[in-house]
């Protein structure tokens, strides 16, 4: 297509939109389905194919990526052009990256709470309330396992699936369950209806506790997540009977390390989000982390709206989370190679 054909039919095209859109009386349809229309013509007129990660046009959208310190629209806007891009891991960075994570977390020795790390008689201070002090008695000490049941980099690929409004229609199931660990946050749904874009293998998956509140009540304040090992599938809103052997609870300590980490990365939060918990986690225990279903924007990178949640429209309570600043440091970590995030559609 000549440079005079792709302006026009930009223009027939657009003309169009705009006049079905003013007639529904919609503005931001308006700009959306402009939006769109820009995207897909540069993107299928001209892309001719994902451009190698470390040629010079791949290099200066990573960097501009890097530079962008606050501005949504503006990271929004880089990370669209960067799709063109092959990605490819960068073990320098990422080594680097873990062995900061190393010092400050450690998930390999403290993630869970364990007998090892929570000898009989400790005192905790609770999780939500640090006011509060919780003794470990025999009947919650023999429910932690004796150790960690994961090591440093065991795993080579893990998928980290968060629940965002991005993975609807992507496809990305069977990418997401051909991990050799996937984690998954607060129980979400993965029945048929959703299999095909989140995928259902669950090796870890967070739950919280008010889910089940009238099980674990005097010790509900201790621990702010459950994590439930490999009997999560489908029939997802049955947990099951029996905790004994299959809980483990995240180490308080751990909780408060990693967000004192990321508070030094510009989360400012009352919490860090149970994603980015599993996602400093994942960065120990294994080689290569991709991330499904986080992003922070009313659009794809299409531009295309899109819901909170890839089952809902239910948005976080305001100041809780601090959702932008979280994807702000992915998209930053993909772009110098430490981890990859996924926000298109899987082959």
């Amino acid at each position: 297509m000549n440079s005079s054909s792709f302006q026009g039919s930009i223009k027939t095209t657009c003309s169009s939109l705009v006049y079905n859109a003013c007639s529904s009386g919609s503005s931001s349809l308006i700009s959306s389905l402009f939006s769109q229309v820009l995207y897909e013509y540069v993107y299928f007129e001209f892309y001719e194919g994902p451009l190698e990660y470390n040629s010079t046009k791949c290099l200066e959208l990573r960097q501009d990526i890097i530079e962008v310190k606050g501005e949504q629209t503006e990271l929004f806007d880089r990370w669209k052009s960067l799709q063109m891009c092959k990605w490819e891991m960068n073990v320098t960075e990422a080594n680097l990256f873990k062995s900061t994570l190393s010092r400050c977390c450690n998930a390999p020795s403290f993630l869970f709470t364990t007998q090892k790390n929570t000898p009989l008689g400790t005192k905790l201070k609770y999780e939500v309330d640090t006011s509060g002090i919780f003794h470990i008695n025999q009947e919650i000490f023999k429910m932690f396992p004796k150790d960690m049941p994961y090591h440093r980099s065991q795993f080579k690929r893990c998928a980290v699936v968060g629940n965002g409004g991005i993975l609807k229609n992507s496809r990305c199931g069977r990418e997401i369950d051909s991990a050799d660990f996937v984690f998954r946050c607060n129980l979400p749904p993965i029945s048929e209806k959703y299999f095909m874009d989140v995928g259902v293998k669950t090796d870890v998956v967070t739950v919280n506790p008010s889910i089940i509140t009238e099980r674990l009540f005097m010790w509900f304040f201790v621990f702010l997540f459950l994590l439930i090992s490999q009997i999560y599938l489908s029939l997802n809103s049955v947990v099951c009977p029996d905790f004994d052997e299959i809980t483990h609870f995240l180490y308080p300590k751990f909780l408060l390390n990693v967000s004192r980490y990321w508070l030094g990365q510009g989360v400012r939060a009352k919490r860090v989000s149970t994603g980015l918990i599993l996602v400093t986690a994942a960065m120990e225990l294994c080689e290569e982390v991709h991330l499904f279903g986080f992003w922070a924007f009313p659009m794809n990178p299409s531009g295309i709206f899109i819901t909170h949640h890839y089952y809902d429209n239910v948005k976080p309570r305001p100041g809780f989370h601090a959702m932008p600043s979280e994807i702000f440091n992915f998209l930053h970590m993909h772009s110098k190679g430490i981890l990859r995030v996924h926000t298109g559609t899987c082959s």
